[in-house]
C-alpha cells in the first residue's frame, strides 16, 4: 500500500526509549477520491517511529466496498523496505515490477521486498464485499536495503490452545517458525483470544514488541489497550501477557530486535538521507511518460492497467539526518 498524504510527513525515525507499556492511538488517514476508504495509522507517530524494524503500521475496516470504494492503489514504488499484507476478511489483488500475480486473502501474508527499487499495485477484487485488514512496512538493513526486489506469499497453519487460536506470518512464536524471509530479527502473528482469556507469550527479551488490537480490548501487562490502539512493550522482558476483555478479541504481535539504525522514510521510501530521498523521487517521476509507466529503477508492475501515481512534491527544508537510535 502506498501513503497518500498528499504532503507526507518527513520522518527521520529513531526508537524512543520508554521504562514500561505505552499505549498509541491512530490518526484516520484517506487513501484518495471522493469515497476514499480511511486507514488507521498507528505507526510511525512523532513520540514513537519504529517496533523493532516495524516503521509503519495501517489498520482498515470493516469497510463496505458499495459505501467506501475499496481499495484501489495505483502502481507506486517502493524502496529500502518490505511491505507485510494481512487480510481479517476480503481480497486484493497484486501486481508488481518484479512479475508477481497475486491475490491476498485472510488467514495469508503477502510479503513483497522493495530492496533497490520495485513498484506495485494492490486493488480489492470485485468479490469483495467488506475490507478489513493491515498493511505493515518493515525497514531494511543497510547490509540488504539495496537487494533485488521479492515476493513471498504463506498461508500459516493455526496453532491454538486453551482460549486462543494464532496463526505465525513472520518470526517465531507459540512453538512455530514462518519461511517467510526477513532481514532483521523479526515476529510477526495474528491471535484470537476467547472472553476472559490470559494468554502468556514466550518473547524473545532482546525483542521489542507492539500489539495491535483489532477487535474487543485486552490489557497489556496491566495496561488497558482499547480497539485500533496499538501498545508498545520495550525490550527486557521475557514474556507477553494478553489479558482479553469480556468480548472476543482480534490481534497483531508486531516485535524485533531495536533497529540500530536512523531511516529517512518519506512518502513511500525508506533511506538514509535527504539526497537519496529526493534521488529515489526523481528517479520514479522519470519513470512517468504521459502514455504511463516508463521502465526505470522501480521497473512495470505486470499488466496493470491503472496510471501511476505521481510522487509529492519534496518538503522546502532538507529532510533530516541523525544518529543511531538511543
Amino acid at each position: 500500500m502506498s501513503n497518500p498524504d498528499r504532503d507526507p510527513d518527513e520522518l527521520t525515525c529513531t526508537a524512543a526509549g520508554a521504562a514500561g507499556v505505552e499505549v498509541m492511538t491512530p490518526r484516520e488517514v484517506p487513501l484518495g477520491g471522493p469515497r476514499a476508504m480511511s486507514v488507521r495509522r498507528t505507526l510511525p507517530q512523532r513520540q514513537r517511529s519504529l517496533v523493532g524494524a516495524w516503521c509503519f503500521v495501517d489498520h482498515y475496516g470493516p469497510d463496505p466496498v458499495a459505501e467506501s470504494g475499496g481499495m484501489r492503489v495505483p502502481p507506486h514504488p517502493h524502496t529500502g523496505l518490505q511491505t507485510v499484507s494481512w487480510l481479517f476478511t476480503g481480497e486484493i489483488e497484486h501486481r508488481d515490477s518484479a512479475g508477481h500475480h497475486a491475490m491476498v486473502r485472510p488467514g495469508e501474508v503477502n510479503l513483497m521486498t522493495a530492496g533497490h527499487g520495485i513498484s506495485h499495485s494492490e486493488v480489492s477484487t470485485a468479490a469483495t464485499t467488506t475490507l478489513h485488514g493491515a498493511q505493515l512496512w518493515v525497514a531494511l538493513p543497510d547490509a540488504a536495503r539495496d537487494t533485488a526486489p521479492a515476493f513471498t506469499h504463506h498461508a500459516p497453519d493455526p496453532v491454538s490452545g486453551d482460549g486462543w487460536e494464532a496463526r505465525v506470518f513472520l518470526g517465531s512464536l507459540l512453538g512455530v517458525t514462518s519461511p517467510v524471509p526477513a532481514f532483521s530479527p523479526l515476529v510477526g502473528a495474528e491471535l484470537l483470544l476467547e472472553p476472559g482469556t490470559v494468554l502468556e507469550l514466550d518473547v524473545d527479551p532482546e525483542f521489542e514488541h507492539g500489539v495491535l488490537v483489532d477487535a474487543g480490548a485486552i490489557s497489556l501487562a496491566g495496561v488497558a489497550v482499547a480497539p485500533h490502539e496499538l501498545a508498545f512493550q520495550p525490550a527486557g522482558s521475557s514474556t507477553l501477557v494478553v489479558h482479553a476483555g469480556p468480548d472476543p478479541v482480534r490481534l497483531l504481535v508486531l516485535g524485533g530486535e531495536p533497529f540500530a539504525e536512523p531511516i529517512v522514510m518519506w512518502w513511500n521510501f525508506v533511506g538514509r538521507s535527504h539526497d537519496e530521498i529526493a534521488g529515489f523521487r526523481e528517479e520514479w517521476q522519470a519513470q512517468l511518460g504521459p502514455d504511463g509507466l516508463r521502465d526505470g529503477r522501480f521497473g512495470v508492475p505486470v499488466d496493470d492497467p491503472l496510471p501511476p501515481l505521481p510522487a509529492p512534491a519534496l518538503p522546502n527544508a532538507r529532510l533530516r539526518e541523525r544518529g543511531a537510535p538511543r
